[in-house]
C-alpha cells in the first residue's frame, strides 16, 4: 500500500499572534503560545532590538516603533503600517486612543481611509471592540506583554483570518506584570 499526503497551497487562513509594549522584556512563554502562528505583529514600544531579533528569527514580524522606541527602533520600523492580510486591510500604528476616542491624528487618518482592522498599543490596557462610527472597523489593542507599565496582567492576542472573517480570537494571559516563569 503507498501513502501519500496532498500539500495544500494558497490556503485563505492566516493564524496571527499579536503583541504589544513589551518594553525590552520578552516572555519566553511568548514561543509557547505563538508556536502554530503564521505571523506575529507588534503593535509598538519593542524597547531593544533584541526583543524584535529574537521574534524575526521565529516567525514572519510585522511591527511599528513605540514611544519608548529609540532612533534606531524607529529606522527599522515604521509609525504607521498599511498591509493586506487574507483580504482585509489593516493599519497598524502605536498611539491610537480608542473607540470613540482616538487621538487627533487617527481621527483625521480615519476620516480618509478606514481599514478594516485598526491595531494600537501604547495605553496597556486590552481591548477588542468594532467600531459602528467607522464601518464596523475592528479596533485591536492586546495591552501589554512586558513588565513595564500599570498593566496587572501581561496579555496577548491569538486569532485566525479565514475568508475575510476574523475567527477564533484568544487573549492569552502570561502572568503578572514582573513575572517571568519559564514555560
Amino acid at each position: 500500500m503507498i501513502s501519500f499526503f496532498v500539500l495544500q497551497t494558497g490556503s485563505e487562513d492566516m493564524v496571527i499572534g499579536l503583541i504589544s509594549d513589551t518594553h525590552g522584556v520578552l516572555d519566553p512563554k511568548v514561543f509557547e503560545y505563538f508556536k502554530d502562528v503564521d505571523e506575529i505583529w507588534h503593535a509598538g514600544d519593542i524597547g531593544e532590538s533584541q526583543v524584535a531579533d529574537e521574534l524575526e528569527k521565529f516567525k514572519p514580524f510585522r511591527a511599528v516603533f513605540g514611544n519608548i522606541d529609540d532612533n534606531v527602533m524607529q529606522a527599522r520600523y515604521a509609525e504607521d503600517l498599511w498591509f493586506d492580510c487574507e483580504g482585509l486591510s489593516v493599519w497598524m500604528t502605536h498611539i491610537g486612543g480608542a473607540p470613540p476616542n482616538y487621538n487627533p491624528r487617527v481621527k483625521k487618518i480615519l476620516k480618509g481611509k478606514i481599514p478594516d482592522i485598526f491595531i494600537c498599543g501604547h495605553s496597556h490596557i486590552l481591548r477588542v471592540k468594532k467600531d459602528p462610527n467607522y464601518n464596523n472597523m475592528l479596533y485591536l489593542n492586546p495591552g501589554a506583554a512586558g513588565n513595564h507599565g500599570f498593566h496587572l496582567v501581561k496579555t496577548l492576542v491569538r486569532f485566525e483570518i479565514l475568508k475575510k472573517e476574523i475567527k477564533k480570537m484568544e487573549v492569552i494571559e502570561l502572568g503578572k506584570r514582573g513575572q517571568i516563569v519559564n514555560p
